[in-house]
């Protein structure tokens, strides 16, 4: 199935552009040109999550947000599983079909295993890597995965397809980011049946499931990426990707790591801090 929802142009003021991948079509925005940006997003979220950001920067860089397969507005194709490793897979080949090289891979919650799955076997075509509260290694807090366990229960499941539950509680709820109504909305309607959250309802198994993807992960980005300049921009408040644990392991894995902590923000950081991104990415990689 597709989404129908149009975004408003004075919040997502881009053109829409389609890609045929071999699982589903899939939605993209391609914004200015330069270096290129590939922004990748994570759950519940799609490419609008970056708008700010692609709008501070598309005049001097070519800035592509992908919104992956069951996200956004792009495709929710039957026979696709909606694992990380296949939206690792759909992304590479949208790589390959925009001819990208000398590209800096941009990732956030989920899309950091898949922006830099999608990188690591196109290594040699890769100019730079910028994370915000993402992890590409095994999720090992207790809490983290007891959140899978319940998140992936039958009942949870009911209310991911039903209520909207990761969308309206997590993303929009009481500890999310300050949003107008209108931009709430956006993030709400690009999700508007139970037949369109089939891709939400994998993302909390996946913290455990992904497991054998993320260890060759902590393996494979130290070892193809690690000496590539890194920019982690970091939201201080975040309760899930925390700092205290995610920055050592990243000072572990880049030899040429710059971090920027942005105090205020918490795990949707690009809607709390997208000046301050901004400004790091530009600086960064001028």
């Amino acid at each position: 199935m597709m989404i129908d929802f149009v975004p408003d142009e004075s919040l997502y003021p881009f053109e829409s552009r389609w890609f045929d991948a071999s699982a589903g079509r899939l939605h993209y925005i391609d914004e200015g040109s330069g270096p290129a940006l590939l922004f990748c997003h994570g759950s519940p979220t799609w490419s609008f999550l970056y708008r700010r950001i692609v709008t501070g920067l598309r005049d001097r860089y070519r800035c592509i947000a992908v919104d992956h397969l069951g996200f956004g507005l792009s495709e929710r194709p039957r026979g696709f599983g909606y694992t990380i490793a296949e939206h690792t897979a759909v992304l590479g080949e949208l790589i390959d079909h925009l001819q990208l090289d000398g590209f800096v891979v941009v990732g956030h919650d989920w899309g950091g295993p898949i922006g830099l799955g999608a990188a690591s076997t196109r290594a040699a075509r890769v100019r730079g890597i910028v994370l915000g509260n993402t992890a590409f290694w095994p999720i090992e807090p207790l809490a983290n995965r007891a959140f899978s366990v319940i998140m992936s229960s039958r009942p949870m499941r009911r209310r991911i397809v039903e209520q909207n539950l990761l969308v309206e509680q997590f993303l929009l709820g009481r500890l999310g980011p300050a949003l107008t109504e209108a931009e709430a909305d956006h993030y709400r309607m690009v999700q508007p049946t139970r037949e369109a959250r089939c891709g939400l309802t994998v993302m909390p198994d996946e913290i455990r499931a992904a497991r054998p993807l993320l260890e060759r992960l902590a393996r494979d980005v130290p070892a193809l990426l690690g000496d590539k300049p890194t920019l982690a921009v970091w939201g201080m408040k975040d309760m899930v990707f925390r700092p205290r644990v995610c920055i050592p392991r990243l000072h572990a894995s880049f030899t040429d790591l710059d971090v920027v902590e942005l105090p205020r923000a918490r795990h949707f950081l690009q809607e709390d801090a997208p000046d301050e991104i901004t400004s790091a990415i530009a600086k960064r990689f001028p």
